[in-house]
């Protein structure tokens, strides 16, 4: 009984523990929304007038509407390259009995672990005389490959858990290693591909720093937009775009899990 009430008392600290990070980091996020409807000309909370001004002038200029549009571009291509690049991947590794498995994935997933502002001096220098420095194939590239850690883990979590017999079966039976992986693997795999789609496309979109090193002019991102904007102005613009970044993020993710749940109740039908 003793070792049980320990054990409650210590679920109680990690809850409370773990109350008090979210408190921190959900915060200033929380603040930012308010902040956006400011009638000021300056960042002030809490807002002492009410106004939507700072919204209409994000949607009535071009050169933000035009960093949007690069921004939403560069996240869908990075989409398109790392999920099937880091599906591919995981899927190698898991299959393989290579005694080099263990440096293979943890090369995959070093870009995680070396600050991205080296990888993006790197790219810069690498994406020059390939003459993909500042192109929006360039800028996908970099985003691809920034974000592929990412696919990999989550998609290298589904087939831990994925029986390969089933595979094997398929292709005793006749089907070809990519008919057997599209037919049988990839649809129990398939939610673990599709949240890291969605990992993909916010970290993207919240990516600044590649973007400062590779992008400039009519392929300005908007989180370098928003940088570069903070640098020369404080400008509340910057609030209502980060709310809508804010709202948008969690909009992806609620759908896809609202999304997954119906499939869920379908099956169970």
């Amino acid at each position: 009984m003793s070792e049980a009430r320990v054990g409650r008392g210590q679920r109680w600290w990690l809850v409370i523990y773990t109350g008090i990070v979210l408190f921190f980091l959900v915060v200033p996020s929380i603040i930012v929304v308010p902040m956006s409807f400011s009638g000021s000309t300056f960042l002030e909370f809490p807002p002492r007038t009410w106004s939507l001004r700072w919204y209409e002038t994000y949607v009535g200029t071009a050169e933000w509407r035009a960093a949007t549009l690069v921004s939403l571009e560069i996240a869908c291509l990075a989409v398109l390259i790392a999920v099937p690049t880091g599906t591919a991947a995981a899927y190698a590794l898991r299959a393989s009995n290579s005694a080099f498995k263990g440096l293979l994935a943890g090369i995959l997933v070093s870009p995680t672990l070396v600050p991205h502002i080296l990888i993006a001096v790197g790219l810069f220098f690498a994406l020059g005389p390939l003459r993909l420095s500042n192109t929006l194939i360039g800028l996908a590239l970099a985003h691809g490959m920034l974000t592929l850690p990412f696919v990999f883990i989550l998609v290298s979590a589904g087939l831990s858990n994925h029986d390969m017999i089933t595979e094997l079966a398929a292709r005793s039976l006749g089907a070809s290693r990519l008919r057997a992986f599209f037919t049988i693997t990839l649809p129990q795999i398939k939610n673990f591909v599709g949240f890291a789609a969605v990992i993909v496309f916010i970290t993207s979109l919240d990516e600044v720093i590649l973007s400062l090193f590779l992008a400039t002019g009519t392929l300005s991102t908007l989180t370098r937009r928003m940088f570069l904007s903070l640098r020369d102005e404080i400008d509340p613009t910057i609030a209502a775009i980060s709310s809508i970044l804010i709202i948008l993020s969690i909009a992806v993710v609620c759908l896809f899990q609202f999304w997954e749940q119906g499939r869920v109740a379908e099956k169970h039908e």
